[in-house]
């Protein structure tokens, strides 16, 4: 049937709410009726205490089927990882801490990251965007923003709401490894040059100084400089030897600087380094093809489209 799934109950998935609705609107009924003697005080009193304990219990089944929701949304990504690997920097934001506030923005906030945790990069953005239309420039709904409009691939956007959190918080790292991504993807080079080395000159978050050299490297590989983007990509795995998809890289940029046996070093480094990693499995692929005479793949890391 349109507009439900098989999964709802008759009626659709909010009949449940509307029960206990119809329970407190009899239950205010009664109440307003005026001819309230002890005895009905009394089953009066019953039934708002089962009607709140009713909702009490559903609203922790809730909470616990929510982290259920969230359980399988991250067997999801590992599923879809494993399909199609991606260079996006693991670096999730932390989940925002609930304030009081008076317009309500920090609960917007909120549902905004739950949204980025369970993928729905969409709903995170409306979320979002209704916490800042009460709080502008709040930089903790600016850097999720950005975060969500980077993971629908709306980089444009997503470029100019990190560019606005960098103009107030200069050291954000998590705002400029992503700004450095970004430019990455969209072939601006130079632009992605200057924030990567920003971010390994500030050396405030080890992760995203981490990526920083990963990124580097691909931006040197994609100039063809394969021996810069070698020194990169091996700075990368001295900070993190299980960043599996920098030994493919290094692996590629050897493979182009015409020293195979580095290469093959590399790829058998990846594969061995977490065998149930995607980027490992690409790296044993790579190592069959070359050692049954084929060569790597060779084209671009990130896809074409550069402005340089």
């Amino acid at each position: 049937m349109t507009g439900m799934s098989a999964q709802d109950p008759p009626g659709g998935p909010d009949r449940g709410v509307g029960e206990l609705r119809a329970r407190f609107a009899q239950i205010s009924a009664r109440l307003d009726a005026g001819t309230a003697s002890a005895e009905t005080l009394d089953r009066l009193k019953q039934d708002i205490i089962a009607l709140y304990k009713t909702i009490e219990h559903r609203g922790n089944e809730l909470t616990l089927l929510k982290e259920d929701v969230k359980r399988i949304v991250g067997k999801w990504k590992a599923v879809q990882q494993s399909i199609a690997p991606s260079i996006a920097p693991r670096i999730s934001p932390e989940q925002p801490v609930l304030r009081a506030d008076p317009l309500g923005a920090s609960t917007f906030v909120d549902r905004g990251w739950s949204c980025i945790s369970v993928g729905d990069y969409e709903g995170a953005q409306t979320a979002l965007a209704r916490a800042l239309e009460l709080t502008p420039n709040d930089p903790q709904a600016e850097s999720l923003l950005g975060w969500a409009l980077m993971l629908q691939e709306r980089y444009d956007e997503a470029l100019h709401t990190f560019q606005h959190v960098l103009v107030r918080e200069p050291t954000n790292a998590l705002a400029r490894i992503n700004l450095g991504y970004i430019c990455l993807k969209q072939g601006l080079f130079g632009e992605a040059i200057e924030h990567l080395s920003k971010v390994i000159r500030l050396d405030n978050d080890r992760k995203a100084t981490l990526y920083a050299h990963f990124y580097l490297g691909l931006v040197y590989f994609e100039r063809e400089m394969y021996d810069d983007a070698q020194i990169f990509f091996l700075k990368a795995l001295a900070l993190g030897p299980n960043l599996i998809e920098a030994w493919y890289e290094l692996g590629r940029a050897r493979w182009l600087a015409g020293d195979r046996d580095g290469a093959m070093e590399a790829w058998q480094s990846g594969h061995t380094a977490n065998r149930f990693n995607p980027w490992a499995t690409r790296c044993a692929t790579v190592l069959a093809t070359v050692a049954a005479g084929g060569a790597p793949p060779v084209g671009r890391a990130v896809p074409a489209g550069a402005r340089e």
